[in-house]
């Protein structure tokens, strides 16, 4: 299974391939895991983000013996502030358990407080844990940092050799991804590293401004209402 996000989407079924169809809710249940596992099959997502309690899950194959989709999961989850080896053992349990890619909180106290060097070795410490073919996206929460902070972070994350940088986790006050956050990233990482936008995003509209700023993943909850809402007279 490849991620096929290197032309803009043309239809709901292209912006489909973008997503990270998810659910973190704390509330979560296996049969909520289940239906959005099986939603996201009929959608055509590339991958579902569960909690990593609830993993391993099993994912229906394709005719050619590949995952109809990918399992992400989430590490340092939604705070942070865990100890960089407490996440990297965190990462290393949810890839033996099946996950493909896992998306990691930085401690966004050490961006404010200007310590990129701290953040860029805890990012690094999971990149360890977990090495290639995993994909490791770095959650920034963009909406709680300034420009320079955005830009050095994304630099950090690029320097301890993660796949991606994400805006946000949905949950923290500040808000979630925007399309000036989108943009700035994408255009620090210049197309090294791929950028998810993630939180907040509940429109077509949204995902498609979010993916013309340079999104390359979209991380949604709202899956098929986004897709549902992609029409023929877009633009797209």
């Amino acid at each position: 299974m490849s991620d096929d996000t290197t032309t803009a989407p043309h239809d709901a079924a292209g912006l489909a391939r973008y997503v990270d169809h998810t659910l973190l809710k704390p509330e979560a249940t296996r049969a909520d895991v289940e239906a959005l596992i099986a939603e996201g099959v009929a959608l055509g997502v590339y991958s579902v983000c569960i909690s990593p309690s609830f993993l391993p899950v099993e994912v229906p194959v394709g005719l050619d013996g590949a995952p109809a989709l990918l399992v992400a999961t989430v590490c340092g989850f939604p705070s942070g502030k865990h100890r960089s080896e407490v996440k990297a053992a965190e990462a290393a349990r949810s890839v033996l358990d099946g996950a493909h890619e896992v998306d990691m909180v930085i401690d966004v106290g050490a961006a404010k407080e200007g310590r990129f060097a701290d953040v860029e070795a805890d990012i690094a410490a999971v990149r360890a844990a977990v090495p290639a073919p995993t994909v490791l996206k770095v959650i920034i929460e963009s909406a709680a940092l300034s420009d320079e902070e955005i830009v050095a972070v994304c630099r950090a994350a690029e320097a301890a050799g993660a796949d991606f940088v994400k805006t946000s986790t949905g949950f923290h006050p500040a808000g979630g991804a925007s399309v000036h956050a989108v943009r700035l990233m994408a255009q620090t990482v210049g197309g090294r590293l791929g950028v998810k936008a993630s939180g907040g995003v509940r429109s077509a509209a949204d995902a498609l401004a979010m993916v013309e700023a340079g999104a390359t993943r979209l991380g949604l909850s709202g899956t098929a209402a986004v897709l549902a809402g992609v029409t023929a007279d877009a633009g797209y």
